[in-house]
C-alpha cells in the first residue's frame, strides 16, 4: 500500500513537470504503436541519407563557401565539417539502434533532459529541416533557371530573385532588400509536398532514381574536369585573411560551419526509423553508409571545382556550371545541370519527409495540434501538416538568400547534435545493461563511476567549434547594421517558447498520464 502511494505522486510535483522523461518502455511501445508503413530497407536509408545530403552543399554552397570565406581551402572546410559529422553520426547510430522510432533527436532528448529539453530540440530541429528546404529549393530555382535558359526559356530576373539580397563584408553579411520574389523555389516546394502527401514508399523510390543520376553526374564531373585542373588556381591555398571571417584561418572554420548544414542529411535516416523494416539493423547501415559516401565526393568535387575556375568568381547560383563552361564542354554544363536540378529534387523532398515526421511525432505526443498526426485516409501520410509546413517552406524561399537561410539551418542543426552527443553518454550511465545492437567505438572513461565516451565528447567538441563562428558572425553583424538573422534567430525562439507555454504545456499525453497515476 506505501508503495502505490508513494510511487506514482514523485513524478507528479510540480518542480518536475518540466522534466518528465519518456522510460525505455514507453518508447518501445510507442514504436510498436506507429501506424507509419515499415517499407524501408537498408539500401533505401542509404540512398535517403545520400538523396538529403548531396545537394545544396555541392551544387550550390562550395562556391559561396570557396568566395566568401575560404578560397581553394573550402576543401578542408568540408573535412572539419565531415570529421564532426562522423562522431555524431555514431552518436547518432547508436541511439537509434536502441531507439527506433520517429522524431530522431526529439525522441532521444525525451528520454534524457525530459519534456521541455524534448520540445527545444524538436524545435531546433524545425528550424533545421524547414529552412534548409527552404535553401535547398533557392538552389534548385537558380539551376532550373539556367538550365531553361540553355532551352531559350529565359526567367525575368524579377521572378527569380529572392526579395532580400546578401553581401558580404569584412563586418559580416550586409542585407539589400529589393522588389524581387523566387517564384521557382516556391513552386518547387509545393510539387516536393504533393509527392510526400502520395506516400514515402513512392517518394523513396523517386529519391533513389534520383540519387543514382545526381552521383553519377558528379563522377561525370570530376573525370572530365581532372584534365582541365590548373593547379595555379590552388595558389595561395588558404588566401590572406581580409577582415573577420573574409579568409584566412578564421574563414576555414566560417566556411565549414556554413557547409555543416550539407552534412544534415544523414540525420533524415534516423528520422525514417518507424518506417524501416529492420531498424536496429538498417538504420546504423544507412547513416554510416550515407556519411562515408558524401564526404568522398564532397572532397573530391571541391578541388576540382576551385582547379577550374578563381575562387572569387564562385559566388553564384550555380557554380559547378559555371566550371563546366570553363572546359568549353556546352553538352556536359546541361549534363551538369540536369544533375544538380535532380540532386537538389531529391534533397528538397527528403527535408520536407523529415520535417513533417518531427512535427508527426511531436503531435502525437500532445505537444503541437493534432492536424499534425491526421493521417490520410488513403496514403496513410500526415497530409495537413504536409501543407501546412509546405506553405511556411515556401515563404522563406521566396523572401530570404539562401546565405541567411544555411546559417539559420547550421544553429540548428548543431544544437540539435550536440544533444545527440549527450544522449549517449546519459543513456549509457543511466541504462548500462539495455541491448545495444550498435555502440559507439573506441570506448570511453569513468570518473566516479560516471561513463564519459571517447566519441561523444569529440562530437560535443566540434559542434562547439562548428557553432562559434556562427554567433560570432551574427553578433558583428547585429552591431554593424545587419539586424535581421538575428532577429530572425530570436524571433523563432520567441514564437517556441509561445508555441510551448499556449499548447504543448496543457496538452502534453506523458504529464496527463503522470496526472493520472498520481
Amino acid at each position: 500500500m506505501d508503495q502505490t502511494v508513494t510511487v506514482p505522486a514523485a513524478p507528479a510535483k510540480a518542480p518536475h513537470r518540466l522534466l518528465l522523461r519518456k522510460t525505455a518502455v514507453q518508447v518501445e511501445q510507442e514504436s510498436a504503436s506507429q501506424n507509419l508503413r515499415r517499407k524501408l530497407g537498408p539500401v533505401h536509408l542509404v540512398m535517403l541519407g545520400i538523396g538529403a545530403t548531396i545537394g545544396a552543399g555541392v551544387y550550390v554552397m562550395t562556391g559561396s563557401a570557396a568566395a566568401m570565406y575560404a578560397g581553394p581551402a573550402v576543401v578542408m572546410s568540408f573535412l572539419i565539417a565531415s570529421f564532426a559529422c562522423v562522431f555524431v553520426g555514431l552518436c547518432y547510430a547508436e541511439l537509434a539502434s536502441v531507439m527506433p522510432v520517429a522524431g530522431s533527436a526529439y525522441t532521444y532528448a525525451y528520454t534524457v533532459i525530459g519534456e521541455l529539453g524534448a520540445w527545444t530540440v524538436g524545435w531546433l530541429m524545425l528550424l533545421e529541416y524547414g529552412v534548409s528546404g527552404a535553401a535547398v529549393a533557392t538552389g534548385l530555382a537558380g539551376y532550373g533557371a539556367s538550365l531553361l535558359k540553355d532551352f531559350g526559356i529565359i526567367i525575368p530576373a524579377f521572378w527569380i530573385t529572392p526579395t532580400i539580397q546578401a553581401e558580404p563584408t569584412a563586418h559580416g553579411i550586409h542585407l539589400i532588400i529589393g522588389q524581387g520574389i523566387d517564384i521557382p523555389a516556391a513552386l518547387a516546394i509545393a510539387v516536393a509536398g504533393a509527392i510526400l502527401i502520395r506516400g514515402i514508399s513512392e517518394s523513396a523510390t523517386v529519391t533513389a532514381v534520383i540519387v543514382v543520376i545526381k552521383v553519377s553526374v558528379l563522377l561525370l564531373f570530376v573525370a572530365f574536369g581532372l584534365s582541365w585542373v590548373d593547379t595555379a588556381l590552388w595558389h595561395p591555398f588558404i588566401p590572406a585573411n581580409e577582415g573577420g571571417f573574409r579568409f584566412g584561418v578564421a574563414g576555414i572554420f566560417r566556411a565549414a560551419s556554413v557547409l555543416f548544414f550539407a552534412y544534415c542529411g544523414f540525420e533524415a535516416v534516423s528520422t525514417a526509423s518507424a518506417e524501416a523494416r529492420t531498424p536496429k539493423r538498417d538504420v546504423p547501415i544507412g547513416i554510416i553508409g550515407a556519411l562515408v559516401v558524401c564526404t568522398l565526393l564532397y572532397v573530391i568535387v571541391a578541388l576540382v571545382l576551385t582547379g577550374l575556375v578563381s575562387y572569387r568568381d564562385l559566388n553564384v547560383a550555380d557554380p559547378l556550371a559555371i566550371a563546366v563552361n570553363a572546359m568549353h564542354r556546352p553538352g556536359l554544363a546541361m549534363i551538369v545541370k540536369i544533375g544538380a536540378v535532380c540532386g537538389l529534387c531529391s534533397v528538397l523532398l527528403v527535408m520536407a519527409y523529415g520535417q513533417t515526421r518531427i512535427f508527426y511525432t511531436i503531435s502525437r505526443d500532445g505537444l503541437m495540434p493534432k492536424l499534425f498526426s491526421d493521417l490520410h485516409p488513403r496514403f496513410a501520410t500526415p497530409w495537413k501538416g504536409t501543407i501546412l509546413l509546405g506553405g511556411c517552406m515556401m515563404v522563406l524561399a521566396a523572401l530570404l538568400p539562401i546565405d541567411i537561410l544555411s546559417d539559420l539551418v547550421s544553429i540548428g542543426t548543431t544544437l540539435a547534435f550536440a544533444i545527440v552527443c549527450l544522449s549517449v553518454i546519459w543513456h549509457r550511465n543511466a541504462m548500462p545493461d539495455v541491448h545495444r545492437p550498435f555502440r559507439v567505438p573506441f570506448g570511453g572513461v569513468r570518473i566516479r563511476g560516471f561513463w564519459i565516451g571517447i566519441v561523444p565528447v569529440i562530437g560535443l567538441v566540434m559542434c562547439g567549434v562548428m557553432l562559434a563562428p556562427l554567433i560570432a558572425d551574427m553578433i558583428r553583424s547585429l552591431f554593424h547594421g545587419n539586424p535581421v538573422p538575428f532577429c530572425l534567430l530570436a524571433g523563432y525562439a520567441i514564437l517556441g517558447v509561445a508555441m510551448y507555454l499556449i499548447y504543448g504545456l496543457r496538452n502534453s499525453r506523458l504529464a496527463a498520464q503522470h496526472r493520472a497515476v498520481g
